[in-house]
């Protein structure tokens, strides 16, 4: 008997939202299953129950997919600001589906961003457990102590937050500005500003040139170019089984498309 998955995965993996977003959705009322409200994103769902959101069905599950973005600063890695800042969906193209980026990228910091139309891949590319490294290029203000970046391969805790390790080297000093390389896996809330700023250096640019096997390369800023299914398959593997598959298709109505 098919016992379903959670019903948060569910949504997430028709793109609509993140999988965060979707239980939010949930406990806030507007998931039906069968048409009654659903509560708790505990729920499992089969294929044969139908899921509407707002009144309307899930979209058609179609394969997983991944694009490489080359974010520009001064944008906010959300769907919505409430201060009204402009946002990196609003710059994506719109030829691009419904999409939720992998992990984020701070409002002054620049470069690779993935994206995909699979919220629950990209809640998996973004777990520590994964491993994946990420790699950025950092200029700080400051004296660099070569020696304490090296220490930062031991992880670091501040305050209550412990940090893992993170690996950083000196590149380049000129003038009062340093290039820095720096790769770390856990990608904690602002962790490379926070870590430096404990050894006395300011970031003053951020750069994101890598995520894992996937590289930012020359990729223009503001541009997108989809990875190729086969490339997907042969480097995440078991992480998305259903990468270039189409996905068993679920009881629908009208499809809920990206604008609704």
């Amino acid at each position: 008997m098919d016992k379903g998955q959670r019903i948060a995965k569910v949504m997430a993996r028709a793109g609509l939202c993140s999988r965060r977003e979707a239980e939010r959705w949930i406990t806030a009322g507007r998931v039906r299953v069968d048409g009654e409200a659903v509560t708790s994103p505990a729920l499992n769902v089969s294929l044969e129950q139908s899921v509407t959101v707002d009144g309307k069905p899930l979209p058609a599950l179609q394969p997983s997919r991944l694009w490489c973005y080359h974010k520009p600063p001064g944008l906010i890695t959300s769907h919505a600001d409430p201060r009204g800042r402009p946002t990196v969906f609003e710059r994506l193209p719109g030829s691009l589906p419904r999409v939720v980026s992998v992990g984020r990228l701070d409002l002054n910091s620049e470069g690779l961003l993935l994206l995909t139309n699979d919220g629950a891949l990209a809640r998996v590319l973004e777990l520590p457990t994964t491993g994946w490294t990420r790699r950025y290029r950092v200029r700080v203000f400051g004296a660099v102590d070569e020696d304490r970046l090296a220490a930062l391969e031991g992880g670091l805790a501040l305050g209550k937050v412990r940090y893992g390790p993170v690996h950083a080297r000196l590149d380049s000093r000129r003038g009062g500005n340093a290039w820095l390389a720096v790769s770390l896996t856990e990608g904690k809330n602002r962790e490379i500003h926070k870590l430096m700023e404990h050894l006395g250096l300011v970031v003053n640019r951020l750069i994101r040139v890598a995520y894992g096997p996937f590289q930012l390369g020359r990729l223009p800023r503001g541009r997108v170019r989809e990875v190729p299914a086969k490339v997907l398959r042969e480097q995440l593997g078991d992480l998305a089984p259903t990468v270039g598959q189409r996905a068993p298709s679920r009881r629908h109505g009208k499809e809920l498309g990206a604008d609704d």
